[in-house]
């Protein structure tokens, strides 16, 4: 007993004279002296507060962190328990898989969402939750280093098909060698842990981390986020993976990934070397198959640029052969920088994000713009187009990126000045004289436009894509504040452009942001 207490007193001691805020619970004094003396509910003793939390669903109970300094930690103290007896993280793994194994989400605690691992030798904390929607939470975002070093991280995993397959894994499944049979799974009202979230991994929990990775059998999603000094991510095995996402990794030189249920990738970061590995169940006599990385979501966020050396590849594996053929087929002088190459990756692609100099960049030129080819045919239904400046050629960059996507719904345009500056190479201006009319299209959403006069140079050469439909294009200028594209009833001066920008509200109920917007 007299040790807990000692431990709690040099833990106070501790966060009295560290200044800093993200890194350790909040200074309780300082933060009540900054509060609003209106604000009755803050002013309230943690045990109230904690117990309102508690009452509250998960990702809501999470959201309050953001109402002020004073509740950035409170979620965590509602909801988490605090383990002081654990120094390692090997530890601190070994005991999340067996909180995870015994969570019961029949009859769990109200208030049992969690751990806190408070390690030793500087290695700060890890905190570890699990939401309502059988997610885990490892973040290490504690133990932050002024000079990360360098490390890789190989994630193999071991994840069970689901009980009813589709025909199309049907054959791939009984070519599986030991797979969990059904007498491993669970009972019904255990976790099963299907979306895994890793926050801030260094070269310290690598190690650990990848020993978690295979307790997960029914793992579908993975988000990798901030990983300051990883160079290297190697996935393997991900038979049953439907999403990846990796954010933020400033140091990451490639990234492979080997699977066969992949249907969203989600990548913010610079441009590095990619390689996917698939498979193909097609029947061998079929010579040609569009067999390859068959994605329904994906965001190539690389406004950072690229690195020196990059490449874009997949692999196609055959059940029958268990050979390798190229899923490359272009014959480019620089195959794996051809943008047929990644347009068979995003064909089925429906949420697309895209960076205006990564597309030229990769361009093949015996891509077609003169006219509509059915086979170059993209089925995007949301498109969000990010570049550093709107310029006459990079507006017709984005023309003739459009005649790939003849079923888009909605646009969002994004200028931001600290995007990757690729001087457009001036090769569209012949082929974008009249842009095609988009059917479907019903909303176009610009943000980041210096100034009234760029934004209307922008609508002029956007509206022809409504055809006879009333063109809906809404600026976000600054902030929050919107603005509405309008047709002007009577004309100041002839000849003068017949729309303007108007303030509106409530827009955003009706047409909201891309998806990818806000990750």
């Amino acid at each position: 007993m007299e040790k807990k207490v000692g431990r709690k007193k040099i833990k106070q001691e501790k966060q009295r004279h560290d200044p800093d805020d993200d890194n350790n619970p909040r200074n309780t004094s300082s933060s009540r002296n900054n509060m609003d003396p209106n604000d009755f509910i803050s002013h309230l003793p943690d045990d109230i507060l904690h117990h309102i939390i508690s009452l509250l669903p998960f990702k809501s109970a999470v959201r309050t962190s953001f109402l002020s300094t004073h509740w950035k930690h409170h979620w965590k103290e509602a909801l988490l328990d605090s383990v002081h007896d654990v120094i390692t993280i090997e530890a601190a793994i070994t005991a999340i898989t067996s909180f995870v194994d015994d969570f019961d989400t029949r009859h769990r605690p109200r208030n049992k969402w969690g751990l806190i691992f408070e390690l030793g030798h500087g290695r700060g904390s890890l905190v570890a939750s699990i939401s309502s929607n059988s997610s885990l939470k490892l973040d290490f975002s504690a133990g932050k280093q002024e000079f990360p070093m360098p490390f890789d991280l190989f994630l193999k995993m071991n994840i069970a098909p689901p009980n009813r397959l589709s025909r199309r894994y049907m054959f791939d499944w009984l070519l599986e060698e030991n797979h969990p049979s059904q007498s491993e799974q669970p009972p019904s009202n255990t976790m099963r842990v299907k979306s895994l979230h890793l926050i801030s991994v260094s070269h310290l929990s690598n190690m650990a981390v990848s020993s978690l990775v295979p307790k997960l059998p029914f793992l579908r999603s993975l988000t990798i986020a901030k990983c300051n000094g990883l160079q290297s991510l190697q996935i393997k095995e991900a038979k049953g993976l439907r999403k990846l996402v990796v954010l933020d990794c400033p140091h990451l030189q490639s990234l492979s990934f080997e699977g066969s249920s992949l249907k969203s990738f989600r990548y913010r970061g610079n441009l590095v070397s990619f390689w996917f590995r698939g498979k193909c169940n097609c029947f061998p006599l079929i010579r040609f198959c569009e067999c390859g990385l068959l994605l329904d979501d994906a965001m190539i966020d690389i406004r950072q640029g690229a690195l020196t050396q990059w490449t874009w590849d997949f692999e196609i594996e055959t059940p029958f052969s268990r050979g390798l053929r190229k899923g490359n087929h272009c014959d480019c002088a620089n195959k794996y920088k051809c943008f047929n190459s990644i347009l068979r990756s995003i064909k089925d692609v429906q949420s697309l994000t895209m960076c205006r100099w990564f597309y030229e960049t990769t361009m093949c030129k015996k891509l077609p713009f003169s006219s509509r080819c059915p086979e170059y045919y993209l089925s995007v239904l949301e498109l969000w187009w990010i570049d550093c400046s709107m310029e006459r050629e990079s507006i017709n960059a984005l023309l003739c990126f459009l005649k790939l996507c003849p079923n888009l719904k909605r646009l969002n345009i994004t200028l931001d000045p600290k995007c990757y500056n690729l001087p457009s190479t001036g090769k569209f201006s012949t082929s974008v004289i009249v842009p095609d009319k988009l059917d479907d299209l019903k909303v176009v959403k610009i943000e980041g436009f210096a100034n009234e006069e760029k934004e209307n140079f922008m609508a002029r050469r956007l509206i022809p894509l409504f055809g006879e439909n009333n063109p809906v294009i809404i600026s976000k200028p600054n902030g929050k504040c919107l603005k509405h594209l309008v047709k002007m009833a009577k004309l100041e001066k002839k000849g003068k452009y017949p729309y303007k920008f108007e303030m509106v509200e409530n827009v955003d109920e009706n047409f909201p942001d891309h998806v990818h917007i806000n990750i």
